[in-house]
């Protein structure tokens, strides 16, 4: 008897994940969506982000997506820093998410704060008095220059013009650039389980680290003493390098997702993919979703959903995010124009119309950061320096050289597999940000 193809298993994710022709650019790009959808709420009008009710308070609609980013990002990131050295791994992700990063916060301090003040208090006057104080715009680059957001707003602006800013009664031009610190926390963290090996000889490792995470997170949701509702966030922070405080919950839920991303890519050959159990995982996210148990059911039933739907969406689709990824720049654009266009009173017409707007400019905005801050930055991934170069080149002799140069190959060279890599090597400049991030 045949076996139903929707029970039988459609191979491993080794066999099925081994290209560039795979969704995860598409999904990464609706999971940016998402967190713009999400904040359009609080931003437009003082409301809780889109979902927060319907899931019983614990998630939303823009969490969710920075979940998302952080389990397709291990996944990848994982995959790039086994397949390139440490050096070269570091210098692939500072590509990926400073540049682009920098260029965000310039304009945000340098460009639409003083237009903002020159609206709200009709002067620029007094914009640049003492710029590097606490507030001011030189502040708020410095600490926010390594991914860590030590500086949320600059003076008082948007706090009279903006609904968040009513209700909270600060001054914040983009929330959303938080989740980056984690992002890179994941990245270092994964950089020394390449240099140390681990990655290539104890995998084993992950796969422990994963499981203690989760069984953290487990022992936090029975702490709450609730089926439903938000995880506890008790817990310590810390100020680390560079990027300041943080918190040792976020660690734990977003290094969870991270590491489970990690460890389907470390034992690929051993996951399956088979649409019985990605309808599953649909089915217990959203029943998690809907009754309670989100964190402990739902963020695996979710990771394995994202993985299952990176092999099993159309091909139609696979396009998106190969040549041009503008989720990235979704991500980190998306907030302070929408907090700009609060500001100007675009949020009169209603939630619909202000998301769509909202939506549409942080596309342009992405277009504009990809193709002339992303993109060119992306172009020095194989970038050498000169004397690292000479180096490698002086340890084959001149005349090995020739006799290789001048010697016909005995058969012809094999066509190399098509593999996929991190956001800046195989899969073509497809970051991890999350965003948050992501």
């Amino acid at each position: 008897m045949t076996t139903p193809a929707l029970i039988r298993s459609r191979g491993t994710l080794a066999d099925l994940l081994s290209g560039r022709s795979n969704g995860i650019g598409l999904i990464r790009l609706c999971l940016a969506v998402g967190v713009v959808l999400s904040h359009s709420k609080p931003l437009g009008f003082g409301a809780a982000d889109l979902g927060y009710s319907l899931t019983g308070r614990q998630t939303n609609v823009g969490t969710m997506a920075v979940y998302g980013f952080f389990v397709l990002s291990g996944l990848l990131i994982t995959r790039s820093a086994r397949r390139t050295g440490v050096i070269r791994y570091a210098w692939h992700r500072a590509l990926r998410i400073l540049p682009g990063l920098w260029v965000c916060l310039l304009i945000t301090a340098l460009v639409i704060a003083p237009l903002v003040a020159l609206r709200e208090h009709g002067t620029t006057a007094g914009y640049f008095d003492n710029p590097g104080e606490p507030g001011g715009p030189l502040a708020y680059l410095r600490g926010n220059w390594w991914t860590g957001v030590e500086q949320y707003g600059i003076h008082d602006l948007f706090i009279q013009s903006t609904p968040w800013g009513r209700k909270t009664s600060t001054s914040v031009f983009n929330g959303a650039l938080w989740s980056l610190k984690y992002e890179m926390f994941c990245y270092v963290v994964v950089g020394v389980l390449a240099a140390t090996a681990v990655l290539r000889h104890a995998r084993r490792f992950v796969l422990v680290l994963t499981v203690v995470l989760y069984l953290s997170i487990l022992q936090d949701w029975v702490a709450t003493g609730r089926i439903s509702g938000p995880a506890s966030t008790a817990g310590w922070t810390f100020d680390a390098p560079l990027v300041g405080p943080m918190g040792f919950h976020y660690i734990v839920y977003l290094g969870f997702l991270f590491a489970l991303g990690a460890t389907f890519d470390l034992y690929r050959e051993r996951v399956p993919i088979s649409d019985v159990l990605g309808i599953g995982a649909a089915v217990a996210l959203g029943l998690s979703l809907l009754v309670g148990g989100f964190f402990v059911i739902g963020l695996p039933a979710f990771a394995y959903l994202l993985v299952w739907l990176s092999v099993r969406l159309p091909r139609q689709v696979h396009w998106v995010g190969r040549k041009n990824d503008y989720s990235y720049g979704i991500y980190i654009y998306g907030f302070i124009f929408q907090q700009l266009m609060a500001s100007l009173g675009w949020n009169r017409w209603g939630y619909v119309p202000f998301a769509a707007m909202s939506v549409a400019v942080a596309f342009v905005a992405a277009f504009l950061s990809w193709k002339l801050v992303e993109q060119p930055a992306l172009r020095l991934k194989d970038w050498t320096p000169g004397f690292v170069a000479r180096r490698s080149s002086q340890r084959v002799p001149v005349e090995q050289q020739t006799a290789v140069a001048e010697e016909p190959p005995a058969t012809p060279p094999a066509t190399p597999p098509v593999q996929v890599g991190g956001p800046t090597e195989e899969l073509p400049q497809q970051s991890a940000t999350l965003v948050p991030g992501r």
